[in-house]
């Protein structure tokens, strides 16, 4: 890295000219320099050097102030400072980041980092181009479908419907002529599929069922693949329906994923408990396939608003067991919940590896589960959450900090260091 002091060669041709040079050369010389003083701040006319004078890399003779950096090296030395800064900033945000992402355990994270998980049994709605079945659009006619839910346990129903509507929501008439659901059966590298059991379904707009309305244009049909000849099938269920509107053929698909076996299922009444400064909710559970089990519930406020995400992920054994779904102490205190929270929307399946599908559903729990009795923090811990796994990435990180903070002082001692986002360097 270029120095801001002069090289030892320079300050030894700086102390006198070269001997070899003509009496009439040197005079000149001089004579410039008395010129220049007398003329004071004015910049120098420029002139080509004469032969045999210094080159550029030598002494500024024309206006140099003694002790001033030269303009390159100066450049240099700012590129070089705004390099570690940036180094640092970076060290930084990584330190920082971790460690404000990371407060809370995986398992008890705030919702409004996980919304599209917040009402997991509102149904699935879209409005897209009616499509015919050479899949062009038609962005004349809008189609306006929803389906219950998209992943089905043994002995659960989905309910489909659709509504085409012009682009100014004026109802277009609408009729249903073919609708089919089967299962969908990879062969190989899915190249093909083998067909299964076909079930008929039927699209009414009657106001029953599914339907809630009458005439109003949207027709629903429900699918209970239990009782169909799809009881016994585990995976992608299409429903194909072929419709026409405005006089003009379309075509819609929807999927659920099936899966006919129970992995395990709730027993018995949920308990609460504080737990090393947390509150958990605590499910009994009958596990009959032991394996690794996912279980979700939502936390919600005493206005009722969506609080925290709780995740359960752990090997169960068979038989008698435990689920601890747990709002976090540190999200309790940083998050200020009314209270009491109450667990709700619990959703649970037996992860299967290497498989498709990849999993097996537990029957779901809908609505409110259990309404807590902890109505103050009292007994609830405000500490960050700790492993030994976060402890080793925050100490790299932190000794990353620390390094490009000392690389900089060292650099620049006199100049201003960038203020951390998360507190001192240690």
């Amino acid at each position: 890295m270029p120095s801001d002091r002069p090289s030892q060669g320079k300050r030894g041709r700086a102390s006198g000219l070269p001997r070899w040079l003509p009496i009439s050369l040197i005079v000149a010389l001089l004579a410039a320099i008395g010129w220049l003083a007398l003329k004071g701040d004015e910049p120098a006319p420029s002139a080509a050097p004469a032969a045999g004078a210094p080159s550029s890399q030598g002494p500024q003779f024309f206006g140099q102030v003694a002790g001033q950096m030269d303009p390159p090296v100066a450049d240099e030395r700012a590129r070089r400072r705004q390099q570690l800064v940036e180094v640092f900033q970076l060290a930084d945000h990584s330190y920082c980041s971790y460690r404000e992402g990371s407060k809370y355990p995986a398992s008890s994270r705030p919702m409004s980092q996980n919304p599209d998980q917040a009402y997991p049994n509102r149904p699935v709605t879209e409005v897209n181009p009616m499509r015919g079945e050479d899949r062009r659009s038609n962005p004349n006619i809008l189609l306006q479908t929803s389906q219950s839910r998209v992943y089905l346990a043994a002995g659960e129903s989905v309910a489909f419907s659709l509504r085409a509507v012009e682009p100014n929501g004026t109802v277009v008439p609408l009729v249903v002529t073919r609708s089919i659901a089967a299962g969908i059966t990879r062969i190989g590298n899915g190249a093909g599929a083998r067909p299964t059991t076909q079930v008929p379904l039927a699209f009414a707009d009657d106001g029953s069922g599914a339907d809630p309305v009458a005439g109003d244009g949207a027709f629903a049909a429900v699918l209970t693949p239990a009782q169909t000849g799809l009881a016994g099938f585990h995976g992608t269920i299409r429903t194909e329906v072929r419709y026409t509107a405005a006089g003009r053929n379309g075509v819609l698909v929807f999927d659920v994923i099936y899966s006919p076996k129970v992995p395990a299922v709730w027993a018995g009444a949920p308990r609460e408990a504080v737990v090393d400064g947390s509150l958990a909710f605590i499910l009994r559970v009958d596990v009959r396939q032991a394996g690794r089990y996912v279980i979700t519930g939502r936390i919600d406020d005493a206005r009722g608003t969506p609080f925290a995400l709780a995740t359960f992920n752990e090997v169960l054994g068979p038989g008698p067991n435990e689920v601890r779904l747990v709002a976090f102490g540190k999200l309790m205190h940083d998050g200020a919940p009314a209270l009491p929270l109450t667990l709700r929307d619990v959703d649970g399946y037996l992860l299967k590896e290497n498989t498709d599908p990849d999993r097996e559903l537990m029957p779901r729990l809908e609505g409110p589960v259990m309404t807590s009795r902890t109505r103050s923090l009292e007994g609830i811990a405000d500490d960050e959450w700790t492993s030994e796994e976060r402890e080793r990435y925050l100490t790299e990180f932190a000794k990353d900090r620390r390094q490009a903070h000392a690389e900089l002082a060292k650099f620049d001692p006199a100049g201003p260091i960038p203020a951390s986002s998360c507190g001192p360097v240690k």
